[in-house]
């Protein structure tokens, strides 16, 4: 328990910069507080005193803004920034290594018994006012937006963002950035997020783009071979005729 304690007061040095000393995050930081007092929570829950670890979370949520069921799992070096009005359920996974910022739900989506709420793997961060929603897997270090509605898995190291949230294609994103200037023309401000359909024209052009160049590139370096190869036969039959 203190080691977790320790681990949950250091980890805040890491991720928040304003952060000054250890007294100041144990006496003012509710992110802190909320986990303190689930740790107390969960344990009263796995001893079956539901009523109790229900109160003390009940406690927890009156003092601190966040509330977390006592039955939620959460490992180790959490950080819960500002954390007012954040929500956890009751089925809900944290692995190690999480950030979750304020206004995040990780809900559920179905009445029935069982596991109805989400599952997040080591090193997940979640912007503010993120929803969460039902019993789907959050990758590895992914990355969830602010405001963003997930309901859907997301891959290991992916970033999600939007209403419902989607995929960022970062390598796409690249590419169309690189033709973007190639061509002198800034894609500044035009992302792969959008609903825009003059946005969407503008990167379906840059893909063509794109796509034009690797064609222009590869055409070339099949003539830069083809001249080299007549080259070559030109100076071997001069060299043949010479020779007779």
């Amino acid at each position: 328990m203190f080691k977790h304690l320790k681990e949950d007061i250091s980890i805040v040095f890491d991720r928040d910069p304003a952060a000054r000393t250890h007294f100041e995050i144990l006496t003012t930081y509710p992110g802190v507080h909320a986990l303190i007092i689930h740790r107390f929570s969960h344990w009263l829950w796995s001893l079956r005193l539901y009523w109790l670890g229900r109160l003390l979370s009940h406690f927890g949520r009156w003092i601190t803004g966040i509330e977390i069921h006592p039955g939620a799992t959460i490992g180790r070096r959490v950080f819960i920034d500002h954390g007012m009005g954040v929500v956890i359920g009751e089925t809900a996974i944290i692995g190690d290594d999480c950030t979750l910022y304020h206004g995040v739900t990780l809900g559920g989506t179905s009445w029935n018994k069982g596991k109805r709420h989400p599952t997040l793997e080591s090193g997940v961060v979640i912007g503010a006012g993120a929803k969460v929603l039902g019993p789907i897997t959050i990758g590895k270090n992914a990355k969830i937006g602010s405001n963003a509605v997930v309901v859907k898995d997301v891959p290991e190291g992916a970033t999600a963002v939007g209403i419902p949230a989607r995929i960022l294609e970062e390598e796409k994103a690249k590419k169309r950035q690189a033709s973007a200037e190639n061509m002198g023309f800034s894609a500044y401000a035009v992302g792969n997020d959008e609903n825009d359909p003059m946005i969407k024209a503008i990167n379906s052009l840059l893909d063509h783009a794109h796509k034009q160049d690797l064609e222009i590139t590869e055409l070339k370096s099949r003539l830069s071979k083809l001249s080299d190869a007549e080259t070559e036969s030109g100076v071997g039959e001069a060299f043949a005729k010479k020779s007779e």
